[in-house]
This record gives C-alpha cells, structure tokens and sequence, in this order.
C-alpha cells in the first residue's frame, strides 16, 4: 500500500497559543488547503492546495520524533480535508497525544486525542464532528457572535470546553463584551491567542 503523503504548509515545534491547552510545548503540522476562508483568517496562505511541499506520513513521523515533542497540533486551512488516518496512527505508535484544529465542516478522519471545533459562519461545523468536540472555541467579532457560539455550543458533549476567543484584530473593542459575558456565563471561558504576544510561531 503507498504510503499517504499530504500537502504542509509548514511545520514546527512551538508553544500552543490558545485554547484549552495554551502554554504546553507542540510540533504544529499545518496543512493546506481550506473549504471556508474566513474574512479575517490569520492563515490565509494556507487556503490553496496546490504549491506546497508534499510529506509522506514516515517523514512527517520523524520530524515530530527528532524535536522530542510528545504532543502534535495538526491544523490548517481545514486539516479535514484530508485523510488523517494513517498519519494519527503512526503517531500514536510513537506514543505522541494528537489535537485536531478544526473548522467541524468534514466528517472526522482519525483518531485524536483533542478535537478542538472553531464554528464559522460562512460553512457551520457538522453536528456529527460537535458531538465529538473535546473543546468548542468560538471567535468573536462582534456582538451577534455571542448567540452564534451558543447555537453551536447546544451540540457539544457535556464534556466539551467552550471557549470565547477574541478576533485579533478587534480584541480591544470586543474583550469588555466577552469579560462580562463570561461572568454572566461562567460555562464559559476566555481564549487569547497568547503566542502573538510571545511572538512565536
């Protein structure tokens, strides 16, 4: 059988920067390609497929090996638009934890040990894929985004995490609002995208 190879954007070993797991050491594989192309992604490189350098899962393996990381952030684009069987199951043989970044708008493909969905408007997630959520995180960018995120939060496990992250770009004026949300909803917790302000990768 040939061996999966996938088209990466990039990959590195770094610090995650938010979520649930923010601040724990991660090898990030950022895969190429996105079916919903937000107005204020931050990855905007990665939205073609084509002109990336293509790894095979053993090579991908050995470099998640040779950092010494014990955790794998695979994200994109929209990781779920390809196949990620084989890659999680050669990285489980390694013994590493695997976290899903995930828009939820492909069935899941893989075994992961974190499914974190971020819900966007322009393609909502599946509800089979927020069923599985480990953590919902939802952006926010202005004040209807609040009911947006409890919308998709009613499909979420009573296991899931949720999260109000503020867009980068309009953190200043909407952090007040998502402060006082999350007093007044305390289910609820704040993300920040705290590798922006380490200035790491």
């Amino acid at each position: 059988m040939p061996e999966t190879v996938l088209p990466v954007v990039e990959q590195f070993y770094s610090i995650q920067g938010e979520g649930f797991n923010a601040g724990t050491a991660a090898y990030f594989i950022r895969l190429a390609g996105c079916n919903v192309r937000c107005e204020w992604c931050d990855a905007k490189y990665t939205w073609g497929m084509s002109g990336h350098a293509e790894s095979g899962v053993c090579e991908l393996v050995r470099n998640v090996s040779e950092a010494g990381a014990n955790a794998v952030v695979i994200t994109g684009g929209e990781p779920l638009l390809h196949d990620l069987s084989d890659l999680c199951s050669a990285l489980h043989e390694l013994g590493v934890r695997i976290m899903l970044e995930t828009s939820g708008t492909m069935p899941l493909r893989g075994d992961f040990d974190w499914i974190c969905v971020s819900p966007k408007r322009k393609l909502r997630p599946l509800n089979e894929v927020l069923r599985e959520a480990d953590e919902l995180k939802a952006v926010i960018s202005r004040d209807d985004d609040f009911s947006f995120a409890e919308e998709n939060a009613s499909h979420v496990s009573g296991k899931c995490v949720l999260s109000l992250q503020p867009e980068w770009s309009r953190m200043d004026a909407v952090m007040p609002g998502i402060v006082e949300y999350v007093k007044r909803n305390p289910a609820w917790r704040v993300s920040l995208q705290t590798h922006k302000f380490m200035n790491v990768p």
